[in-house]
């Protein structure tokens, strides 16, 4: 059966017809690429790094980067392309969400120009990997209380620190690190080969298997001067990159939630119970309701912040509440289905329990519910809580 994600109000009808094409094409590459080697990679946590060449020739590497180079389409588009991978798996999301939305944009963003020429065009196709070093083992929601350092040296800069939960980091040629380099911080690009730079996998995870997970330690690695960002100080920069890539977390997780309502409902359509189809019962039918219920609602939410993305109107608080409701919202839809498939929801032949761990990790990283919560709540009263 031919794959379609819900469409109960029509929201395709307020899509244009090159966003509907740019999106049914990474779809076909999901259904005859992706698919079929999800579940021996998840298992073997390993990921497929022989897509990333496709990847980058699809346009799904700074899909809405602009020049150097890079696909240069619309936000939109973007977030559906996010989507049609996270329907796949949260992990190759999150490999092209970090590509583009915390390397490639911080390079465009806050580089010289000959950085931009340097490493944007070989990162949109795919010839180099990028992972972003801000979280530290003591510094998560709190990514002011790096200890990261930089110190200047002849020719450059020397730092000194470790990252932690950095995606990528394990297959990257590049880093970009955010270090204090006298006491504000400072992003740098750091090529993974320098000496005193480190890259261990983090293995073990129930979640977010397929994805390279990596502590980052650096010890006086040299960073030459070209190699600082320049046109950003602060916490600004990393903060500004975050919420681009939540931006392409809250059109993802709709993927992931439309595969397991898919899942269930199919299911629930030849599982027989008593004589009778399990979607035929009441309970059945009022779970499979509030998941198409909630996935509709969250659609409309990234679709509108898209269209303000894309008029440069876009504000934090805004990505905040969309991210804390669709990561919620899928989380609660992959349980449900989870649910629904009784003990077939535990293994890896059906894909909710992949989805559902996977989300849980989701729902935590760029910003736990609780610290968007407050932010938003910053918004509407203009006091922070965070403190």
């Amino acid at each position: 059966m031919k794959y379609s994600s819900l469409n109960l109000l029509n929201i395709e009808q307020l899509l244009s017809s090159q966003e509907l094409s740019a999106r049914d094409s990474i779809r076909s590459f999901v259904e005859k690429e992706v698919l079929p080697v999800i579940q021996s990679h998840h298992r073997l946590e390993k990921f497929p790094n022989h897509l990333i060449p496709m990847l980058g020739q699809l346009g799904l590497l700074g899909t809405n980067v602009k020049g150097y180079g890079c696909p240069g389409m619309n936000d939109v588009t973007y977030g559906l392309a996010m989507q049609e991978l996270e329907r796949a798996d949260s992990g190759l999301r999150s490999f092209c969400s970090v590509q583009g939305s915390l390397v490639m944009y911080p390079i465009w963003a806050f580089g010289s120009e000959e950085q931009k020429n340097k490493y944007l065009p070989a990162l949109a196709k795919g010839d180099k990997v990028g992972c972003f070093g801000l979280t530290e083992p003591d510094a998560g929601s709190n990514p002011g209380g790096m200890l990261s350092k930089a110190t200047t040296t002849q020719g450059g800069y020397k730092i000194t620190g470790n990252k932690m939960w950095i995606t990528n980091g394990g297959i990257a040629d590049i880093a970009i690190i955010w270090a204090k380099l006298d006491g504000l911080v400072r992003g740098f690009i750091v090529d993974t080969q320098s000496k005193g730079f480190k890259a261990k996998t983090m293995e073990g995870k129930f979640s977010l298997r397929m994805s390279v997970t990596s502590e980052l330690s650096l010890d006086d690695c040299f960073v030459p001067e070209e190699n600082l960002l320049p046109g950003v100080k602060g916490l600004k920069g990393p903060l500004s990159c975050l919420t681009q890539a939540r931006f392409g977390i809250t059109w993802g997780v709709l993927g992931a939630a439309n595969a397991c309502y898919e899942e269930a409902l199919q299911y629930a359509k030849t599982r027989l119970i008593f004589d009778k189809p399990l979607a035929g019962y009441q309970l059945a039918q009022a779970k499979l309701v509030k998941m198409a219920q909630e996935i509709t609602k969250a659609q409309f939410l990234s679709l509108q912040l898209g269209r303000l993305k894309e008029q440069n109107s876009m504000s934090p608080s805004q990505v905040s509440l969309v991210k804390l409701n669709n990561c919620k919202m899928a989380l609660e839809v992959a349980r449900e289905a989870r649910d629904m498939l009784g003990a077939n929801g535990v293994i890896d032949e059906y894909s909710v329990i992949r989805h559902m761990l996977n989300l849980e990790s989701v729902n935590t990283y760029e910003g736990t519910e609780d610290i968007h919560r407050l932010v938003v709540g910053m918004d509407l009263t203009g006091l922070s809580a965070i403190k």
